[in-house]
């Protein structure tokens, strides 16, 4: 199947300006695209994944993708999806973020150098242009009726949107016009919400280059997760894509927990298995949801492409160090990553009687409740079960010097932090 056939039985198409004509286009010649992505942060989180899962699959096709990084419109902020108006980031940030997402980028498309990859900065070019020029070469292009039209500026229009927001989808029209004539791309790609802000840079390039310009608007669908909610939130916030945000065993414990009725949407969506394994993987989910093994292909195919194959083997012997019981064999950095959001408690570098130990930590109650637990073979410390109520706790007993690890029963875990 084409790129196109692949993306419909992955059901990644929400809109088209022209599926006839893309479809024309992609069979006749390989075609460059573009997506942009605001540097609001210093990472990108897995919801900005959808549409860029999208443009690596263009990639692999043979077409070439261009990412845009808005270092100018990160400046002003997109109002899609915003009720309020966004806290303007001084420049210098916008930058340093700029820096890090292009490093992100990076090693999402530019693996083995195989395919051509074209990274810009719409800074780069916008701030070029004088007030005046933007008032007259792009502005009078702009019908104000048809601004206020749009569903990114309508939703705003009861609580109130500022004409620096109001701006923004002529800053991203000139983008498409600009990438459109130098880089020779004829396809834009992006969210549900990028629509409006999509079909005015058409417009734009039609204005300014005649109606026979051949470019093309194609947006990915909403993605909600089968109870209704918003896809990549946890309790804790956003799943980053930043290691020091999300450690990567946090990461692969979020695809590994996907209910079975989204499993082989995200299957679908994040990963770049054919349609053979995805169905094989299908019927699993139907006879065999106890062994959750489209969960565990998920979460390892995740892994692998947004961190690396090395990370993964290492989140794989923290999970299964941690399911076994067994951890003596887990370094100091995979006891923070697969123990981050335990229990954690904090213990001076000395030595302590171990009930005492217990009990000041708070992780026992009571002396007589420690030294009962203990007798019981209810506490083990870093895997192996403590038996002996006269121990001593010493340095001896951490992971290089940093943690030990409490198990009171099979499954309450604490962290204890030395220092």
């Amino acid at each position: 199947m084409n790129i196109i056939e692949e993306l419909e039985w992955r059901d990644a198409i929400n809109q088209q300006t022209d599926a006839e004509g893309l479809r024309e286009l992609v069979k006749e010649k390989k075609i460059s695209l573009y997506c942009g992505v605001d540097p609001t942060g210093d990472s990108m989180h897995i919801g900005h994944l959808i549409p860029f899962m999208m443009m690596k699959r263009f990639q692999l096709a043979g077409h070439r993708p261009v990412i845009l990084i808005g270092g100018a419109t990160g400046t002003i902020g997109d109002p899609s999806g915003r009720q309020t108006e966004r806290q303007l980031q001084t420049l210098e940030q916008v930058q340093k973020n700029v820096e890090a997402l292009t490093a992100q980028m990076k090693k999402l498309f530019d693996t083995d150098g195989s395919n051509e990859l074209k990274m810009v900065n719409n800074y780069d070019w916008t701030h070029k242009i004088n007030v005046i020029d933007f008032l007259r070469d792009y502005g009078k292009n702009f019908s104000v009726n048809t601004m206020l039209a749009k569903d990114i500026v309508a939703s705003r229009l009861d609580s109130g949107i500022s004409f620096t927001e109001f701006s923004y989808q002529i800053l991203q029209s000139m983008d498409f016009h600009h990438l459109y004539t130098e880089e020779d791309v004829q396809l834009q790609i992006g969210g549900a919400d990028q629509w409006g802000n999509i079909t005015s840079g058409l417009d734009l390039i039609r204005r300014k280059e005649g109606p026979d310009a051949k470019v093309f608007g194609l947006t990915i669908p909403l993605m909600l997760k089968a109870d209704g909610t918003k896809f990549g939130k946890t309790a804790g916030g956003a799943v980053w894509l930043d290691a020091n945000k999300t450690t990567p065993f946090e990461f692969y414990q979020f695809w590994a927990n996907t209910d079975d009725r989204d499993v082989i949407k995200y299957l679908k969506f994040f990963t770049f298995l054919d349609k053979a394994a995805i169905d094989e993987l299908e019927a699993k989910v139907k006879t065999e949801p106890h062994k959750r093994e489209a969960q565990k292909v998920l979460a390892e195919e995740m892994t692998k492409f947004v961190h690396s194959e090395e990370l993964l083997t290492q989140v794989k012997k923290i999970t299964a160090a941690l399911f076994s019981g067994d951890i003596k064999s887990l370094t100091a950095d995979e006891i923070e990553q697969g123990f981050k959001d335990m229990p954690t408690f904090h213990a001076p570098k000395e030595t302590k009687n171990i009930v005492e130990w217990l009990v000041e930590l708070g992780i026992e109650p009571s002396k007589r409740q420690a030294r009962e637990d203990i007798a019981n073979g209810a506490i083990s410390m870093n895997g192996e079960r403590v038996n002996d109520v006269n121990m001593d706790v010493t340095v001896e007993n951490s992971f290089d010097g940093r943690f030990i690890i409490i198990r009171k029963g099979k499954k309450n875990y604490s962290l204890v932090k030395l220092g």
